[in-house]
C-alpha cells in the first residue's frame, strides 16, 4: 500500500529541518539537553512518516534505524568521542540519506523486478553479508518470509561455510548486502564461492561498482554513503524486493497470512 507522498514529502522536509537545528546547537557548543529535545522531536517525525498500515512494517523499521542513529551521534556528542566537525559532517549526511532513499525509489524499481522474476519459482533464499550488511540482510530475510511466504534464512557472510553453504545448488537464490564497505573484498569473495555452486546472486550495491556486475545475475543500486548510514539506504531494497516477489507469486503484502500488527498473546 502506498504512503500519502505530500504527507511523508512534509515529513521528512520537517525531519530534515529538525536536523538542521541540531546542527546549529553543535556549531554553537549549546547544552546537551537543548539537542536531546530536539533529536526527541526528530524521532517523533521519523517515527509517524505516515500511518503504517501494512503489517510488514517497513517504514517503521527504517524510522527506528535513523532515531537510533540520532541517538548514537548524542552519546557520542556527550562521550567526547566526536568532535564538533564531525557531527555537524555526520548531522548533514543523515539529513541526506531521505533524498537518497527517493532516488532508489525512482531509479530502481525496473532492477528490483528483474531480480524479483529470479526468487518467483524458489522454495527457499539466502541473505548474506558482512558487518553492517549482516545485520541488514536479517531485515531482509524477515520481509522475504512474511509477504511471500518464501523460506529465507540471514547468515554472516564469513560464516557461510558453517552450514548454509550446503544448500546452494544451480538457481539457489543468494541476496547479498555487498556496498562499498572495509568487507567488500571478502564479500566479493564469499560470493564467488555461491557463484562456483551455480547460485543466482542478487546483489545490493553501490552505484559505480561494476567488479559486482562479474559475479552478481542482478545488481539493485543505492547512492554511496558511509558504511555507518548504510542500514538506511541498503534496506530499502531488500523491503521492495520482498514485496516485489509477494506480488508475483500472488500473495496479499498488506495483510500477510497468520500475521498480526501488534502482538496479543505471550
Amino acid at each position: 500500500m502506498r504512503a500519502d507522498k505530500q504527507t511523508v514529502t512534509r515529513l521528512l522536509k520537517t525531519a530534515r529541518g529538525q536536523l538542521d537545528g541540531i546542527l546549529a546547537m553543535v556549531e554553537n557548543d549549546r547544552y546537551c539537553v537543548d539537542i536531546s529535545n530536539q533529536v526527541m522531536a526528530t524521532q517523533s517525525i521519523l517515527t509517524k512518516a505516515n500511518k503504517e498500515i501494512a503489517v510488514a512494517s517497513t517504514k517503521s523499521f527504517t524510522g527506528q534505524v535513523v532515531s537510533l542513529t540520532l541517538l548514537a551521534l548524542l552519546l557520542a556528542q556527550t562521550k567526547g568521542k566526536l568532535t564538533t566537525g564531525q557531527i555537524r559532517m555526520l548531522f548533514r549526511e543523515l539529513g541526506d540519506t531521505a533524498e537518497q532513499i527517493q532516488h532508489i525509489l525512482d531509479t530502481q524499481r525496473a532492477a528490483v523486478h528483474e531480480a524479483a522474476l529470479a526468487c518467483r519459482e524458489a522454495r527457499s533464499a539466502l541473505f548474506v553479508g558482512r558487518g553492517m550488511g549482516s545485520a541488514i540482510s536479517c531485515e531482509g530475510a524477515l520481509k522475504l518470509k512474511e509477504v511471500s511466504y518464501l523460506h529465507a534464512e540471514a547468515y554472516a557472510a564469513g560464516e557461510m561455510k558453517h552450514g548454509p553453504i550446503a544448500l546452494i545448488e544451480r538457481g539457489f537464490p543468494v541476496i547479498a548486502v555487498a556496498t562499498k564497505s572495509p568487507t567488500y573484498d571478502k564479500t566479493v569473495s564469499n560470493l564467488k564461492e555461491c557463484e562456483a555452486r551455480g547460485a543466482c546472486i542478487i546483489a545490493v550495491a553501490t552505484e559505480g561498482d561494476e567488479e559486482i556486475t562479474r559475479v552478481a545475475d542482478h545488481v539493485i543500486y543505492v547512492p554511496p554513503v558511509r558504511d555507518a548510514l548504510s542500514p538506511i539506504t541498503a534496506t530499502v531494497p531488500l523491503q521492495l524486493l520482498a514485496r516485489e516477489v509477494a506480488v508475483l507469486r500472488g500473495c496479499d503484502v498488506d495483510q500477510p497470512r497468520n500475521l498480526a500488527k501488534s502482538v496479543t498473546v505471550e
